[in-house]
């Protein structure tokens, strides 16, 4: 029954692209430990510092039934996604490393690199446990696009 019922909304942290800062000779993992709210401030008055130690990037299961969840990226030698697929119960939460390994900026193209997540109902009375073929048979998958931009 599960299946027939499109999956419900999950939230992202970051919520519309992922930024990598350069140099671009070493890996970079994007860092999303804490969220910074400063309701008097349209723009932070300081910069945020620049990592190279792993961190996370957090997926929200905003609805109340249980999905599985699997990440894909459009350039799977630079971009990593770490874990790439798993099982949110409602209102779960999920962090995920998202890394870019070294490449020549400015001599690859760029234009195209996103990172997916796709996600959809787990059948009812599943086992928390990913499976690939809940993304293969007739129920709903819905996606969400980030986009990666890469700062010089």
């Amino acid at each position: 029954m599960a299946q027939s019922v499109p999956p419900g909304d999950i939230a992202t942290q970051p919520g519309t692209k992922i930024v990598f800062n350069a140099p671009y000779d070493d890996k970079h993992t994007y860092h999303i430990k804490n969220t910074i709210f400063l309701p008097q401030f349209s723009t932070l008055p300081f910069p945020l510092p620049s990592y190279s130690s792993p961190s996370l990037f957090q997926v929200t299961n905003s609805s109340a039934r249980r999905i599985g969840w699997a990440f894909k990226t459009t350039n799977m030698k630079r971009l990593g996604v770490d874990p790439a697929a798993g099982v949110l119960d409602p209102k779960e939460n999920a962090l995920i490393a998202v890394s870019c390994d070294a490449f020549a900026y400015g001599q690859e193209d760029t234009n195209n690199d996103r990172v997916t997540i796709e996600w959809t109902n787990t059948p009812d009375g599943a086992a928390k446990q990913f499976r690939r073929e809940w993304f293969q048979g007739d129920g709903m998958v819905r996606r969400k696009n980030l986009p990666i931009e890469y700062n010089p």
